[in-house]
């Protein structure tokens, strides 16, 4: 029986979702997490899973409201099936991947050729920049495929409504994934592609195009999708809305005092590097502009003013992390395939310089993963408990000075940990770190706050009771804290230990005081 051309349509797209997904998730368990990003993230979601409150993102059991909660939802979800570990705390990273790499060969089969499409997501999945990214646990990669939807299926709207072909259900799409793209990182879900999608109507004269925008199903689609949890979330903590948007929002994007601030020019380094060997076709670019090219296409202005939009905006604030801008790689690889020629690309076998380059590029990615999962690998992961020991249910952890953000998962533990430090707001302001993370959370509930943030002088309160404490902090505490001596090392690293620390049966406060009034096991 022959098959319909929409069923064979969907048959090669659910292929190739199927071959992007599995080489993007065959590495993906194959390394720890790395602190801070994925441990903490993971640690966000992995704590939902365990509290059972899937509303309120949680980090060390108090309220995070630096992203909104949609990567912790996938997150927690595929740990609940598949059980909390690396592979599927990464879901949404390689899900995010997955989005950009099919929405882009879609768009491209229908608007392109055949031949463009392939190449371009071959390009894609190949580069190490987005490999690697794919099984970063954060939320980088989700929103850059929410974005990459929401650009290509607005496009896709706009093009199919000007030729008189159906176009409302793709535009309905662009605003279910905008605000996913809002749930997974905040307002650059809608700002981003909005900014894209109007600079792209503007360049190719199709301002009537614009009003696209304005189309009330959408809006409406939009709020219903996005809208609640941020009501529900104001509702509950009054300062939600001036913390979440105010400041990690407009005060992050023009503020300094932020972490990791790079000159202007940062990404353009960064975006040549992490893409080779595929970059260097561009240079045939120059040989073919030269050459006379065509003129653009639309298809050629929207990949064009999607990569330049997306890096001028990160450009723009001081702080700058590099997986800012993933939302450039869909379109770059376009224009990277478009440099090849006809003849390199056509239905038939890739040339053998595409090959070589092809192959070349994912050994660099497989190598980038065993590389990270070698050489980058943090204290806490280093500090796995010995065989047969576990934290019993009545225990306590207690950090000192530190926060290991990826330990709560490693260990399972079943609550939160206490955090012992200067929590003066002159040393929390200092830097833009863990403690501020934790203190800024504890301000939603301060009560909770109190008992798991533990000023230095309380130290005797925490640990003088009936009850184990283990404690985790530099391998060289003791010289500070002398009293440590009484405590059993359990595990040391390089940098980290582990101590258990028996505590005081009659809650004697001189039990960090006198050597030998805690008895030690």
């Amino acid at each position: 029986m022959r098959l319909s051309r929409g069923f064979r349509a969907i048959l090669h797209a659910a292929a190739g979702l199927a071959a992007i997904v599995l080489w993007l998730a065959v590495t993906a368990g194959f390394r720890p997490l790395m602190a801070p990003d994925e441990g903490r993230y993971v640690g966000v979601a992995f704590e939902m899973l365990r509290s059972g409150d899937w509303l309120v993102p949680r980090l060390d059991g108090l309220p995070f409201f630096h992203k909104p909660p949609l990567f912790y939802w996938i997150s927690a979800a595929a740990m609940a099936v598949l059980g909390p570990s690396e592979w599927p705390a990464r879901v949404p990273s390689i899900l995010g991947a997955a989005v950009a790499a099919l929405g882009l060969l879609l768009f491209l089969r229908r608007w392109a050729d055949a031949a463009s499409a392939k190449l371009s997501v071959l390009v894609l999945v190949t580069m190490p920049f987005f490999y690697v990214a794919a099984q970063f646990a954060n939320l980088d990669m989700l929103v850059a495929g929410c974005i990459s939807a929401t650009v290509l299926l607005a496009a896709h709207a706009s093009l199919s409504k000007a030729q008189g072909a159906a176009w409302r259900g793709a535009l309905a799409g662009a605003f279910f994934f905008a605000a996913l793209g809002v749930l997974a990182k905040g307002l650059i879900g809608l700002v981003l592609p909005g900014a894209v999608f109007l600079a792209w109507c503007v360049a190719t004269r199709r301002t009537r195009a614009a009003w696209l925008m304005a189309w009330p199903p959408g809006w409406a689609l939009f709020l219903a999708i996005a809208g609640p949890w941020f009501v529900v979330m104001q509702m509950r903590y009054p300062t939600f809305f001036d913390y979440f948007v105010v400041t990690q929002h407009f005060r992050r994007f023009a503020a300094s005092g932020f972490n990791n601030e790079h000159p202007f020019w940062f990404y353009l380094p960064v975006i040549a590097g992490l893409s080779l060997p595929w970059i260097g076709w561009l240079a045939l670019a120059r040989r073919g502009a030269r050459e006379g090219r065509a003129p653009l296409s639309d298809v050629d202005w929207l990949m064009l003013i999607w990569c330049l939009c997306i890096v001028l905006f990160f450009s723009i604030p001081r702080s700058k992390l590099i997986g800012y801008v993933l939302p450039t790689l869909p379109p770059l690889a376009y224009l990277i395939a478009r440099t090849v020629p006809a003849a390199m690309k056509g239905s038939g076998p890739l040339s053998r310089p595409l090959r070589w380059t092809a192959a070349l590029s994912g050994l660099l990615c497989l190598a980038a993963v065993a590389f990270v999962s070698v050489y980058v690998v943090q204290p806490g992961h280093r500090l796995r408990l010995p065989a047969g020991v576990a934290v019993a249910p009545g225990d306590q952890v207690l950090m000192l000075d530190a926060y290991y953000y990826e330990l709560p998962f490693n260990w399972a533990l079943r609550q939160p940990v206490m955090v012992a430090t200067d929590w003066t707001p002159a040393v929390v302001e200092r830097r833009d770190d863990w403690r501020k993370e934790l203190h800024d959370a504890a301000r939603f509930e301060p009560e909770r706050g109190s008992t798991l943030l533990v000023d230095t002088f309380r130290l005797h309160d925490a640990l003088c009771v009936p009850r184990a404490t283990w404690l985790i902090g530099p391998s060289n505490a003791v010289l500070a804290l002398p009293w440590l001596a009484q405590a059993r090392l359990v595990a040391v690293s390089k940098e980290a230990a582990v101590w258990r620390f028996a505590g005081s049966a009659t809650r004697d406060r001189r039990c960090l005081d006198e050597p030998g009034a805690a008895a030690s096991q």
